[in-house]
Protein backbone atom coordinates (compact mmCIF):
# COMPACT_ATOMS: atom_id res chain seq x y z
CA UNK A 1 0.00 0.00 0.00
CA UNK A 2 2.55 2.51 -1.40
CA UNK A 3 1.53 6.56 0.10
CA UNK A 4 0.22 8.42 -3.02
CA UNK A 5 0.86 12.50 -1.72
CA UNK A 6 0.09 15.00 1.09
CA UNK A 7 -3.11 15.82 1.74
CA UNK A 8 -2.31 18.90 3.70
CA UNK A 9 0.02 20.06 6.12
CA UNK A 10 -1.10 21.83 9.91
CA UNK A 11 0.11 24.74 11.30
CA UNK A 12 -0.23 26.41 14.54
CA UNK A 13 -1.16 30.00 14.47
CA UNK A 14 -1.87 32.56 17.14
CA UNK A 15 -4.63 34.29 15.00
CA UNK A 16 -6.26 32.96 11.91
CA UNK A 17 -6.82 36.16 9.66
CA UNK A 18 -3.73 37.24 10.71
CA UNK A 19 -2.22 33.98 9.03
CA UNK A 20 -5.13 34.03 6.06
CA UNK A 21 -3.82 37.38 5.00
CA UNK A 22 -0.01 36.09 4.80
CA UNK A 23 -1.18 32.68 2.80
CA UNK A 24 -4.15 34.08 0.97
CA UNK A 25 -3.41 38.00 0.34
CA UNK A 26 0.35 37.74 0.33
CA UNK A 27 1.51 34.66 -1.22
CA UNK A 28 -1.74 34.00 -3.59
CA UNK A 29 -3.24 30.83 -2.26
CA UNK A 30 -7.42 30.43 -1.94
CA UNK A 31 -9.23 30.21 1.18
CA UNK A 32 -10.98 26.86 1.31
CA UNK A 33 -14.82 27.56 2.51
CA UNK A 34 -16.06 24.79 3.38
CA UNK A 35 -14.07 23.60 6.66
CA UNK A 36 -15.92 21.91 9.19
CA UNK A 37 -16.78 23.55 12.50
CA UNK A 38 -13.95 21.95 14.37
CA UNK A 39 -14.58 23.57 17.85
CA UNK A 40 -11.40 26.11 17.37
CA UNK A 41 -10.61 28.79 15.31
CA UNK A 42 -8.89 28.23 11.76
CA UNK A 43 -8.92 27.87 8.17
CA UNK A 44 -7.94 25.59 5.47
CA UNK A 45 -5.95 26.67 2.39
CA UNK A 46 -6.11 25.49 -0.84
CA UNK A 47 -2.25 24.89 -2.38
CA UNK A 48 -2.75 22.84 -5.99
CA UNK A 49 -4.75 19.37 -5.22
CA UNK A 50 -3.47 19.97 -1.27
CA UNK A 51 -3.83 21.80 1.90
CA UNK A 52 -2.60 23.59 4.66
CA UNK A 53 -4.65 23.68 7.54
CA UNK A 54 -4.10 26.70 9.97
CA UNK A 55 -5.00 25.47 13.74
CA UNK A 56 -5.78 28.29 16.21
CA UNK A 57 -4.58 26.32 19.14
CA UNK A 58 -2.31 26.61 21.89
CA UNK A 59 1.10 26.51 20.47
CA UNK A 60 3.37 24.36 22.20
CA UNK A 61 6.84 24.78 20.50
CA UNK A 62 8.72 28.09 21.52
CA UNK A 63 8.53 30.72 18.66
CA UNK A 64 11.56 32.41 19.75
CA UNK A 65 14.90 31.42 19.39
CA UNK A 66 14.06 29.75 16.26
CA UNK A 67 17.20 29.85 13.66
CA UNK A 68 17.01 33.02 11.27
CA UNK A 69 17.71 31.01 8.65
CA UNK A 70 14.19 28.57 7.86
CA UNK A 71 15.84 26.61 6.14
CA UNK A 72 17.88 25.43 9.49
CA UNK A 73 14.53 24.70 11.35
CA UNK A 74 11.23 22.70 10.04
CA UNK A 75 9.41 24.42 7.17
CA UNK A 76 7.09 23.72 4.50
CA UNK A 77 8.15 23.84 1.03
CA UNK A 78 6.15 25.60 -2.16
CA UNK A 79 6.81 25.89 -5.49
CA UNK A 80 6.37 29.08 -7.64
CA UNK A 81 5.98 29.96 -10.80
CA UNK A 82 7.97 33.79 -10.27
CA UNK A 83 10.08 33.61 -7.70
CA UNK A 84 11.78 37.34 -8.15
CA UNK A 85 7.86 38.85 -8.04
CA UNK A 86 7.40 36.80 -4.75
CA UNK A 87 10.55 37.97 -3.29
CA UNK A 88 9.32 41.54 -3.90
CA UNK A 89 5.89 41.19 -2.66
CA UNK A 90 7.42 39.57 0.60
CA UNK A 91 9.57 42.30 1.11
CA UNK A 92 7.03 44.90 0.25
CA UNK A 93 5.05 43.53 3.42
CA UNK A 94 8.18 43.87 5.62
CA UNK A 95 8.52 40.02 5.65
CA UNK A 96 12.30 39.09 5.76
CA UNK A 97 13.53 36.49 3.22
CA UNK A 98 16.61 34.57 2.64
CA UNK A 99 17.75 33.31 0.04
CA UNK A 100 18.50 28.94 0.09
CA UNK A 101 22.05 29.01 0.63
CA UNK A 102 22.85 25.98 -1.65
CA UNK A 103 22.54 28.55 -4.60
CA UNK A 104 19.06 26.48 -5.87
CA UNK A 105 16.53 28.90 -7.04
CA UNK A 106 14.56 29.17 -3.28
CA UNK A 107 14.04 31.66 -0.91
CA UNK A 108 12.93 31.30 2.93
CA UNK A 109 10.92 33.17 5.52
CA UNK A 110 8.52 32.84 8.25
CA UNK A 111 5.19 33.36 8.54
CA UNK A 112 3.46 35.72 11.34
CA UNK A 113 3.38 32.55 13.92
CA UNK A 114 7.48 31.95 12.68
CA UNK A 115 6.38 28.85 10.24
CA UNK A 116 9.25 28.27 8.24
CA UNK A 117 8.21 28.72 4.46
CA UNK A 118 10.33 27.93 1.78
CA UNK A 119 9.42 29.26 -1.92
CA UNK A 120 11.10 27.55 -4.68
CA UNK A 121 10.88 28.46 -8.30
CA UNK A 122 9.54 25.66 -10.54
CA UNK A 123 11.71 24.95 -13.53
Amino acid sequence: MPILSIHHVSLIVADTQVAINFYCNILGLELYTKRPDLAFPGAWIVIGEQQIHLLEVNNPDPIKNRPEHGGRDRHLAMTVDNLDELEQTLKINNITVSRSRSGRAALFCRDPDGNGVELIQQD
